[in-house]
């Protein structure tokens, strides 16, 4: 992939600069591969109703085409006698479409949640043609729980990454920009805050409200917004007293104007760089949580549930094996990322 040589690309505009850091990106083969690897994965889950679902895609019955995993449709609609939903797995209920229509299932007919009743032996099942990697301890599809999970751990990851890292540059923008005693007295909260333990407190919710996905993502922002301080805050110190930062504040420019358009730019080239790896830290936060039994509510597809499942169940190895070969897999993605994106940022390389 050959960048142009003007200044556009992909419809933006964009500098000689960024053009340089955009070859030195793609010149790191693991980091670029990695990025496409990953969005194609994360793209993928994106659309796990339509792979993996225990309701058919589409379902056509007396000439009209019903979408059964976005809406929930009584029997009766396909000659049955039942006003609740159709059980679209019943066979007598497959015999009532296919009179006079046909059913487009999913790739992989299970949901997260869905039950195998008609498995041959006790789960843990071991994979078959059914069930591909097998089911949990419960009788539930792996294939299925991993698409699930793998969406809920990367959405969990990118939203935390996104607000603490926000919540962050802000912190650490205004410690820099002020110093005196705003620094100083930001810098004794955030030795006092790092020090609470994050785990205990986090025991202690667990045991008096229900974790939910807003809830873990709120406990885990307490405490994860400290990591891009130290570095915005250290790129403010050095900027405030530059030459064009005076000459901004002597023509009465604000405050806020010169930290966020002026000063910013400049501290986001190192806050970048870290991203990928604070993503990484989020995601397997979220699948350490619930390995411990304090992450997403039970029942949830979680891969760190996975993994816990195949702790308890030693003689069903393909379980423990698929969560930690999914979750090493991701994790190595997004740190060969994080590597190429660093690379991409390195002055050595930018101005060589």
């Amino acid at each position: 992939m050959a960048f142009p040589q003007d200044d556009r690309f992909l419809g933006m505009r964009i500098t000689p600069l960024a053009r340089r850091r955009l070859v030195n990106f793609r010149a790191n083969k693991r980091g670029y591969w990695s990025l496409w690897v990953f969005l194609t994965l994360f793209f993928i889950s994106l659309f796990a109703e339509l792979i993996a679902n225990d309701k058919p895609i589409l379902v056509s019955y007396g000439g009209e085409f019903y979408a059964p995993f976005l809406r929930a449709y009584p029997e009766t609609v396909f000659g049955g006698f039942l006003e609740t939903e159709a059980e679209y797995a019943d066979p007598e209920v497959q015999e009532l479409i296919e009179e006079k229509g046909w059913i487009l299932w999913p790739l992989v007919p299970f949901s997260y949640d869905t039950i195998n009743y008609t498995l041959k032996v006790p789960a843990p099942s071991p994979p078959s043609g059914l069930n591909w990697l097998g089911t949990d301890d419960q009788g539930r599809d792996v294939v299925a729980r991993l698409i699930y999970g793998f969406r809920i751990s990367v959405l969990f990851g990118l939203a935390l990454t996104a607000i603490s890292s926000a919540v962050g540059v802000a912190a650490g923008a205004v410690q820099g920009y002020f110093g005196g005693k705003v620094d100083l007295i930001f810098q004794r909260f955030i030795e006092i805050w790092s020090g609470m333990p994050q785990l205990y407190l986090l025991i202690i919710l667990a045991s008096i409200i229900t974790p939910s996905f807003g809830l873990l993502l709120i406990i885990l922002l307490l405490f994860s917004w400290m990591g891009l301080v130290g570095v915005v805050r250290a790129e403010f110190l050095r900027a405030r007293n530059f030459d064009y930062v005076r000459a901004a504040r002597s023509l009465g420019v604000s405050d806020a104007m010169i930290m966020f358009k002026h000063i910013l730019p400049n501290a986001m080239v190192a806050t970048l760089t870290f991203l990928p790896f604070i993503l990484s830290g989020a995601v397997t936060a979220l699948a350490g949580l619930d390995f411990l039994g304090l992450g997403l509510p039970p029942g949830s597809p979680s891969l760190g549930e996975l993994l816990l499942q195949g702790k308890d169940n030693l003689q069903a190895p393909w379980l423990g094996l698929t969560a930690f070969i999914i979750l090493a897999t991701m994790l190595s993605l997004l740190i060969f990322i994080g590597e190429a994106v660093r690379d991409a940022f390195d002055p050595r390389k930018t101005f060589r």
